[in-house]
């Protein structure tokens, strides 16, 4: 007996999913109402790795059957009731009634600040790259009402960085809506945050230990010496310019701090692979324009831990 074809199997037009709807809801903290959680998929070629960037940006190279994707737009929630947006293992961590109160409150400030920036975000349907977008930046107004215990500002500097890579992904596919300036902004962000992560875990203000990955993309995690290299190539990149003195200063001090961790100059091979390459990489531009600066005042000899 012949299986009688349905309009779904016979609709060769039909896109395949690049997400699901998971079988346990999340329940949010803030509200308390549950909703669902959506996940991405995984093989049938969905995500076919490219080039790593030098700020340890995973692309993926778009297929025939899904077109672009976007995996990193998967890691964070956001409760359509309350607009409350957090990495989805923190909707189980947060427990704590001040900080829940001060989300609750605030639920419409966020609201229309996220609409300003990506209007027309939807969180109850399937995720495009502007809704993930959306969630991201909901999730760093969020994180900057959580209390210090659950490590937001590092949070808030992996978040940063990612919107930045968003936007770019979104003047890509829509060039004329300045994506490409917001993005400088969350970049500077990001920059902001991840100096402020190293000055709190140095001070002991705000450790950072308990977190499972310090990505900051979700395909590898760099960990501790990830934050340092990105600081320094988030400073060379995307740092002030108004005052140049200070500016070479802080890049001699990061290139101190780069020599000093990945051990350049030396024989040893304790942190192969890409990081290492990228740090040197980035050790010689921070060289090579300290080289360039010798008419100010400052040190630029090259007395550092390097081995040089």
């Amino acid at each position: 007996m012949l299986r009688k074809t349905s309009k779904k199997d016979s609709d060769p037009d039909k896109k395949p999913k690049l997400s699901y709807w998971s079988k346990t809801k999340c329940n949010c903290p803030v509200c308390n109402h549950s909703f669902e959680k959506e996940e991405m998929l995984s093989g049938g070629g969905r995500m076919n790795a490219g080039d790593l960037t030098d700020e340890l940006h995973r692309l993926y190279l778009p297929s025939k059957t899904f077109g672009d994707i976007y995996p990193l737009i998967y890691s964070v929630g956001a409760c359509p009731y309350c607009h409350t947006a957090l990495f989805w293992k923190d909707f189980e961590e947060i427990k704590d009634k001040p900080t829940i109160d001060i989300l609750r409150d605030d639920d419409e400030n966020r609201k229309s600040a996220v609409e300003a920036i990506f209007p027309h975000y939807n969180l109850k349907k399937e995720r495009n790259l502007l809704d993930g977008a959306a969630m991201y930046y909901l999730a760093l107004l969020c994180y900057e009402k959580v209390a210090p215990g659950y490590s937001p500002t590092i949070k808030r500097a992996i978040i940063s960085l990612r919107l930045a890579w968003l936007c770019n992904h979104l003047h890509n596919t829509i060039p004329t809506y300045n994506y490409d300036y917001i993005a400088k902004i969350f970049y500077k962000k990001a920059l902001f945050f991840y100096g402020q992560t190293l000055e709190y875990e140095t001070s002991g203000k705000e450790p950072i230990g308990g977190l499972a990955s310090f990505g900051p993309d979700i395909d590898k995690n760099y960990g501790f010496d990830g934050i340092i290299y990105l600081k320094a190539l988030l400073e060379y990149k995307y740092g002030q310019t108004n005052d140049m003195d200070l500016r070479y200063k802080c890049f001699d001090e990061n290139k101190r701090s780069i020599a000093r961790i990945f051990g350049l100059g030396k024989s040893s091979k304790a942190k192969p692979g890409p990081l290492l390459e990228k740090a040197r990489n980035l050790y010689d531009q921070l060289a090579q324009e300290l080289k360039n600066a010798t008419n100010l005042d400052i040190d630029l000899s090259d007395d550092d831990e390097s081995g040089e």
